[in-house]
This record gives structure tokens, sequence and C-alpha cells, in this order.
């Protein structure tokens, strides 16, 4: 079988977001947007009759944890926390406090959005949405009686069931996603093996509603169970490849059969709260697509670890799977249809 190490750190190197290109300029968005509410916040509490609240931001979502990639469709985000040090109790409706936020942004660009999770601010080129960032809005933990810090959740129009406060800890989820693998180079396998799955989740499937699976629900998945693998444990070179198949099989033998929906469905948990199913939102017919294109995804990577050509392999993962960042060698370059293509130690990429 052809050894394709080299070849998915190569396409780990493509799709991974740029600390010193798409990260910096989604840092300079987001401080710009701190400093507009820091400006603003003031003053629209206050047209309000009210005092506005301490508070701090916090860096969460694929950013914090470093999992980030390139969308296809050129549509960078950034997450941020906002957190007021207040109680959940003083302000009952949890969406005035996003209204509150939204008005201060309100002109920042062309849209600002308030979404049920959180407020959002695209930026746009060309009238092509290019980067955009969500605001998370939290009632701080050190202000309620639990400790618990809780998620501002509901529109502007929503009914007031669906206008609510949320126990919510991403930051707990980075430590347990940081913590999973005590060895640098686990770690780093951990966080290309996520990319991939992202990758391959932005190729399959369709960006809008509920058909594709969420980002965070494969990083869960892979929390739950990822397993790092090595073509030589003795020099630490690690197998991509093998370490990517093994959790998609783990992930299709997970699904199990929901007297609910009388179906087979996966099901993956928050490890912290709120705890929920991360998969609960796709109908019966989307979760079935899914699972066969976990099948589909499972039958390519065996197809590829299986073929002795690594042209031929990589090209298999190319159009299947990943799409045209996944580097498919030139035959020349392959004179050897097996051998010692891994070439990653301790120095690994992350």
């Amino acid at each position: 079988m052809a050894d394709l190490q080299k070849y998915f750190e190569k396409f780990n190197a493509s799709i991974r977001l740029g600390r010193f290109n798409e990260e910096k300029t989604l840092i300079e968005k987001r401080d710009i947007i701190r400093t507009k509410l820091n400006d603003r916040l003031p003053g629209i509490f206050e047209k309000y009759g009210e005092k506005c609240p301490k508070y701090y931001f916090r860096d969460q979502g694929s950013y914090e944890l470093g999992t980030g990639i390139k969308p296809l469709n050129g549509d960078f985000d950034i997450d941020q926390g906002l957190y007021f040090e207040i109680s959940k109790d003083d302000y009952v409706d949890p969406v005035v406090l996003k209204s509150r936020v939204y008005e201060a942004l309100s002109g920042h660009t062309k849209e600002v959005r308030v979404r049920r999770p959180c407020v959002t601010v695209f930026y746009q080129q060309n009238s092509e949405k290019i980067y955009h960032v969500d605001i998370a809005i939290y009632s701080a933990g050190s202000q309620n009686a639990s400790g618990l810090d809780y998620l501002a959740i509901g529109r502007e129009n929503s009914d007031s069931s669906q206008r609510l406060w949320i126990e919510s800890n991403p930051r707990l989820l980075a430590d347990l996603l940081e913590r999973k693998f005590a060895q640098t180079n686990e770690r780093h396998q951990f966080r290309r093996i996520i990319r991939y799955l992202k990758r391959w989740k932005d190729f399959n499937f369709a960006s809008e509603g509920y058909q594709a699976p969420r980002g965070i629900a494969l990083t869960v998945a892979a929390y739950n169970w990822f397993q790092p693998h090595c073509s030589d444990p003795i020099s630490q070179k690690y197998n991509d490849l093998e370490a990517l198949k093994s959790l998609v099989e783990s992930m299709l033998a997970n699904f199990q059969y929901d007297y609910t929906s009388a179906a087979e469905r996966l099901k993956v948990h928050l490890p912290v709260a709120p705890g929920n199913d991360l998969f609960e939102k796709m109908t019966t017919k989307q979760m079935k697509a899914f699972g066969e294109c976990l099948m589909a995804f499972s039958e390519a990577l065996l197809a590829a670890k299986n073929d002795v050509d690594p042209v031929t392999a990589c090209e298999k993962l190319s159009k299947k799977v990943f799409g045209n960042d996944f580097p498919v060698p030139e035959k020349s370059q392959t004179a050897q249809r097996s051998g010692s293509a891994g070439i990653i130690g301790t120095h690994e990429s992350a």
C-alpha cells in the first residue's frame, strides 16, 4: 500500500486557517468590533435609562481550539464570547441584551443580524460575504447564584418561550479538548483529523440548513472516538489516513436504533453543559443521508489505503472525499509504488 502521510500533511497546510493571513484579518475585525462596543454600549444603555454593566470578551469556537479551516465558500468566521457581569435574573428576557449589542453595532457593516444563539456582523466584498464575526452573549457566572455562565438565546421576533438563558461552558469544552492528549504530536494529529472532517463536510454537504453535520458535532465525535495512529511508533511517524479511517468507522459503529424516530441515528452529546445531542436537529431523512455519506467516506479511505499507487490513491481522496485541495502527485514524482513517504516526527505541524 502507498504511504500517503506527506500528502495529508500538505493537505492540512493547505486548508488550515493561516495564522499570519486569514487569522490576522479576523483578529483585526474582532478588535474593531470590540472597540465599537466599548465606544457605543454605555450610550446605548443610557438611552434606555440603564447603566451599562461591566463586561469582558473571550475568544471561543474553532479559533480558540485551533481547528479552523479555510471555508470553501470564502466566508471566514471567528467566534466571540461577550460576558456581561449581570445575573440572568437582571434581564429575564435575554433578547434585550442582544438588542443592545445589535444597536451598538448597527451600521458598522451593511449587515448585522440578531440570530438565535448570537449577534453576527457580516463583512462583504462585491456583494459576497467574505468574513463574519459571531458574538455570543452571556450572563457571567460570577453574578449568578449557581456560579454558572448562561448563554442568551432568542431573536427579536421570538416567542417568549424561545427567549431563554441556557447554561453554557465553552471554556470547559476548550479545556477538555486541549487536555485530551498529553503528547504534543498526538494533540497535533487530533487537530489535523478534525480539520479533515470539516473539509469533508464542506465538500460533501450544502452549507444551508441542517443537512450538513455541524463542525462542533464532528469535533466532539473526534473527542469521543479518535485514537492516535503511528505507522512507526518508535520514530513517531504518524499515519493520518489510518487515524481518520478508524474514526469514521467508529462513528458508523455508533449509529443506534432510536425508538422515537424509528430509525438509526448517531447521537453525539456535548460533554459540557447543556449536554445536548449535537445532531438532534437533523431530520430522519438528513440523518440517513449523513450515514450514507459517512459510509462512502469510509469506503474511499479504505480504497486509498489499499491502493499501491500514490497517484491513484490521492486521486480517490481528491475526487470523492476532500476536493481539489488534496494534492495529487505527478506520476514522475512517485517512482516507487509504495515505501517511505512518511516524513514527520516530533516537528510535525499542528
